[in-house]
């Protein structure tokens, strides 16, 4: 029995562990995890040998399962079904055919790198098919990469980490019971229908509870829900093992789909808590690692998993979304990002102990091979995620649309194909409905509240485009974004529909436009120069953009030697208070303000190019 004291000391260790772990997250920019998994294999035995996990293993067992229902919980909870609409069948290809592929991949080379019996290789495949929710998700919030890619991911890391789990006792289940074709197709079926059926009733008869309009406080509400997650879990287990985990992910989605009281408390208090259990966690699983289980293994071990990782991964992830609407540079870094989380690491502990009271060999090779499957993928991740989306410009624009009607619907449906990250909030439901079915992240609510705004992340946007219908409503948000958010002028652009209100709005440095003095404008310079001025029709296919440059390797150049995108044209050059039309043999200086035409793609392809 472990000493209560001692148990308390440890405890305390791990959060002072959490502490530190992420003050350095924080300093060097790096998802918080690479520092708990580096902590844990520091106080571990392998090292100074403070914690040494294995002594209290049933408890260590206990801990992880608690952690990790809900982490799972908390992954599905932060998926809204109605947000993605156009990233489904990406999702369900990446949970089905990707799963298959990326286990019959990992089986394989298994099987011929490390020369194990195809038993235990099929395990470890099992084991680390699923990337993991407690990694992910850290990662996706701190480089902020564009919306649908980022939820593809989470989405994925939840689901596959059921999958995952079901797989790898399916397997086990063969390995230990001679488990037939038919019987692990009935295996299969079975534990998805008992977490499927688990997981929807906990969902349906929470939201239930939640919406009958009875008067609790938000604490209650919070501990209601907690008693909610631990139940799904034992009811699924106890019916089918191995099934909880399912049973949890299905029972967040339908959480985080729905409406009703509370649901913002309840996701804070998740989320606060996921990140106190992912520091737990990963810092008890690291401390246990034991150098000889990696050493046994040799080159062959890291070779394995950087083959996982950099040609398993991108085959899965390709074969899976072959008629998708992403675009490479997406799917390139979908295919980065595959760490495997707290599930396989747990797991893997759990079933090498019951080989080895069997009697089969192979355990303590699954362990090793997982720890550095998780250890590299991690750091790998952890450390070159951001760089690998910079490259591969996955990391768009933050804007911020209030007013879903028709422009800032037409607006955000431009920006979203532009692959900006854009938001709309709208206080009418219809609107938010129409904005939804077009595939943009919506939030319904009144913009004067500030809690509105920063749920629809107006502390991460870039700019602020404000499209309602009421020029003192309008100017009102601009003021709350420049006094509450430390917006300038300049990222903030408003429509301003009485043409004699556009001076407030100047005076103010605000960036504003009249819908009547804008037509009036065009349709005048349209005649006799249509070629130009129909770019900027929305059924036109263009853009006109205006850019810094500040890139070293154009700046000094001549137009000329500059080797622009096709269908694109720079007409204009301002320097200082000089305006300049451009012709081949302009040199471009710094902080010049360039103005190009772009047809298509043209036009960011251009922006880049000169600003960087």
């Amino acid at each position: 029995m472990i000493d209560p004291i001692f148990f308390m000391e440890t405890v305390v260790a791990l959060l002072v562990l959490s502490f530190l772990a992420q003050t350095l997250s924080y300093y060097f920019r790096a998802p918080f995890i690479i520092f708990l998994l580096i902590e844990g294999i520091i106080v571990g035995p392998e090292v100074l040998n403070l914690l040494n996990p294995a002594l209290y293993f049933n408890v260590l067992s206990a801990i992880v399962t608690i952690c990790v229902s809900v982490i799972v919980f908390d992954g599905g909870l932060q998926i809204d079904l109605k947000q993605l609409r156009g990233i489904n069948e990406d999702v369900l290809g990446l949970s089905t055919i990707g799963v298959l592929i990326t286990f019959l991949g990992i089986t394989a080379l298994t099987y011929f790198l490390i020369e194990v019996p195809i038993q235990i290789a099929a395990l470890f495949g099992a084991l680390v098919t699923a990337t993991g929710p407690s990694v992910v998700g850290p990662i996706i919030r701190d480089i902020k990469v564009c919306h649908n890619v980022g939820k593809i991911l989470e989405f994925e890391s939840v689901l596959n980490d059921a999958a995952s789990v079901i797989l790898t006792a399916m397997v086990f289940e063969w390995i230990t019971a001679e488990l037939s074709r038919i019987g692990a197709v009935v295996f299969i079926l079975q534990r998805l229908g008992i977490g499927l059926l688990v997981g929807s009733l906990s969902g349906f008869a929470l939201r239930w509870f939640f919406t009958r309009g009875i008067s609790i406080s938000k604490k209650t509400a919070r501990l209601v829900t907690l008693i909610s997650v631990f139940s799904c879990y034992i009811l699924s287990e106890l019916i089918g093992n191995e099934s909880g985990i399912l049973a949890l992910a299905i029972f967040g989605i339908i959480m985080g789909t729905s409406e009703y009281p509370y649901k913002e408390t309840i996701k804070e208090f998740h989320g606060e808590l996921v990140t106190l259990m992912i520091s737990l966690v990963f810092v008890l699983l690291a401390a246990m690692l034991k150098f000889w289980y990696i050493i046994d293994i040799g080159v062959k071990g890291i070779v394995l998993v950087m083959l996982i990782a950099l040609l398993v991964r991108p085959v899965s992830v390709f074969a899976s979304t072959w008629n998708s609407k992403i675009r490479t540079n997406e799917k390139l870094f979908i295919s980065f990002v595959g760490p495997r989380g707290v599930v396989p690491v747990s797991i893997a502990t759990y079933f090498a102990i019951k080989l080895d009271e069997m009697g089969i060999q192979g355990g303590q090779t699954i362990v090793g091979l997982v720890f550095l499957t998780v250890i590299i993928t991690v750091l790998l991740t952890g450390s070159m995620s951001k760089k690998v989306a910079q490259i591969l410009e996955v990391i768009p624009m933050e804007i911020l649309i209030i007013g879903g009607g028709k422009v800032g619907r037409i607006l955000a449906e431009r920006f979203n194909k532009r692959g900006e990250n854009v938001s709309v909030i709208d206080i009418s439901g219809e609107e938010c409905n129409k904005c939804i079915e077009l595939g943009i992240r919506t939030v319904q609510g009144n913009a004067v509240d500030v809690g509105i705004l920063k749920k629809a992340g107006i502390e991460n946007a870039k700019y602020m485009v404000i499209t309602t219908k009421k020029d003192d409503t309008n100017l009102l948000f601009c003021q709350i974004a420049k006094a509450r958010f430390g917006f300038r002028g300049n990222q903030l652009v408003s429509r301003v529909n009485d043409v004699e209100n556009l001076r407030a709005f100047w005076d103010l440095g605000i960036r504003a436009m009249s819908p009547t003095m804008t037509t009036a404008v065009v349709m005048d310079n349209m005649i006799g120069r249509n070629h130009l001025f129909s770019m900027c029709e929305v059924e036109g296919g263009g853009s006109i953009t205006e850019v810094k440059v500040t890139n070293p390797k154009v700046v000094g150049k001549a137009i000329k030697e500059i080797n622009f995108p096709e269908k694109s044209l720079v007409i204009m050059v301002q320097r200082g208070n000089e305006s300049i039309i451009a012709h081949s043999s302009l040199k471009l200086e710094y902080n010049d303000i360039a103005t190009i035409i772009g047809e298509g793609g043209a036009g960011k392809s251009v922006s880049d190019l000169l600003n960087k």
